[in-house]
């Protein structure tokens, strides 16, 4: 009887209803979670889109704008000295860093060869000399005979072949006369070039100026015959030199003739030397495979504390302003996040992995720069205004128009709430 019971509570559904939990408590349940996860949400996106300026004053002060070359410096008038003539050097007089003055010896080669050919041709000489002077006795003693043989002549005493022989004779001695004086003439250009042979025995100064280099040492032999060897170098005056820089092609066009300059050298870390644009050669270079022009910088070396062949890096101002209104560089390059519409905010922030991320309207890919504009915070608010720019010295930039006053606050960062 129990058993048929219990089947029969079975088949009607009777005793379940102790075990069931009400549907509408699984809707309360998933509803609260809905919520709770829409709010977490909202309050982590207000969180990320909250934004902190950097800003810096815009202000009014003087800007001078540079081009920056490297180069050498050198003396301004560099002579290497060499031998025209092969020998045997018998003396150097001169050694590194001495003073020297034109004309004044600084080697000297073995000479005893061509003083012997300087004897020969002497001798040479004064032998053309004599036979010059011979000619001129003959042609004296020719012009004699010739003057009495046409006076007897005239007189009808001696006979034509007398005088036809004293006017042949005369024609010989005023030859031998130009014989003479040619061969002396040869023997004087002789006697010269052997002379100006023995001159070049004698290395000399041709300037006034510093010894840099020096070759040359005694017992050394100096061969001429391919190429003449540099025995000296010597700098006409220290006290002036000039600093040649390489220009780029880029930055040619603003340099000029009289620009001022300053310049600094490795040994003097701490000191700064004035220099000024002499010249700016119109003849290319390449340097790198970069096409470059060579600018030559005057230098005041009175101290003598610049020496030829230092490396130094040089500022040349191109143009200078005062009382110009400057931002900084910075706010130029500045551009905040673009504003996403709402239409797409969800499927841009907040859907997928993407937007876990990737956060809206923040990033580099999310920003529209532009180096006519910049931002200003007003009241709070980060407004974009045009402007026209001018030079920059790399730090600050000069504008030259546009909505904007000393003492705006123009901003060049910005960072995001988290």
């Amino acid at each position: 009887m129990d058993d048929k019971q219990h089947e029969i509570e079975a088949t009607l559904g009777v005793g379940k209803s102790r075990h069931l939990v009400p549907r509408w408590v699984y809707f309360l349940v998933l509803a609260a979670a809905l919520l709770g996860g829409y709010l977490w949400w909202n309050t982590e996106v207000e969180m990320r889109r909250a934004v902190t300026y950097q800003t810096e004053a815009a202000s009014q002060g003087s800007l001078r704008v540079t081009v920056t070359a490297t180069g050498t410096i050198e003396p301004t008038n560099l002579v290497e000295i060499s031998s025209e003539l092969s020998g045997t050097m018998e003396a150097v007089l001169v050694d590194f860093n001495d003073t020297v003055a034109a004309g004044q010896v600084l080697a000297a080669l073995d000479t005893t060869q061509l003083e012997a050919q300087l004897a020969v041709q002497e001798a040479s000489h004064a032998a053309a000399n004599a036979r010059l002077l011979s000619a001129e006795a003959s042609l004296v003693e020719a012009e004699s005979s010739f003057e009495i043989a046409r006076q007897l002549d005239e007189r009808g005493i001696a006979s034509g072949t007398n005088l036809t022989s004293a006017q042949a004779a005369l024609a010989r001695a005023q030859a031998n006369v130009a014989i003479g004086q040619a061969d002396r003439n040869l023997a004087q250009a002789q006697l010269d070039a052997q002379k100006a042979e023995l001159d070049k025995a004698c290395i000399c100064s041709p300037i006034n100026g510093i010894v840099l280099q020096r070759n040359a040492d005694e017992g050394q032999i100096v061969a001429a015959s391919f190429s003449a060897p540099v025995l000296f170098t010597i700098a006409e005056d220290l006290s002036k030199m000039e600093l040649q820089v390489d220009v780029g092609e880029a930055d040619i066009g603003r340099i000029a003739v009289g620009d001022t300059a300053s310049f600094s050298v490795d040994a003097y870390d701490d000191q700064s030397f004035p220099a000024m644009i002499s010249l700016v050669r119109y003849a290319s270079e390449i340097v790198d495979g970069l096409v470059t022009y060579k600018a030559i910088l005057s230098i005041e070396n009175e101290a003598l504390l610049l020496r030829p062949g230092m490396t130094a890096t040089a500022d040349i101002t191109v143009a200078e302003y005062s009382d110009a209104l400057l931002v900084p560089n910075a706010a130029l390059r500045f551009a905040p996040p673009q504003i996403v519409p709402e239409e797409t905010e969800d499927e841009a922030s907040g859907g997928g992995l993407l937007g876990l991320l990737m956060p809206s309207g923040f990033g580099d890919d999310g920003r529209v720069r532009s180096d006519r504009t910049v931002w200003v915070l007003r009241e709070g608010v980060a407004v974009e205004v045009p402007v026209e720019k001018g030079d920059t010295d790399g730090r600050m930039t000069r504008i030259q128009s546009g909505d904007i006053t000393v003492g705006d606050l123009v901003i060049v960062d910005m960072t995001k709430g988290k």
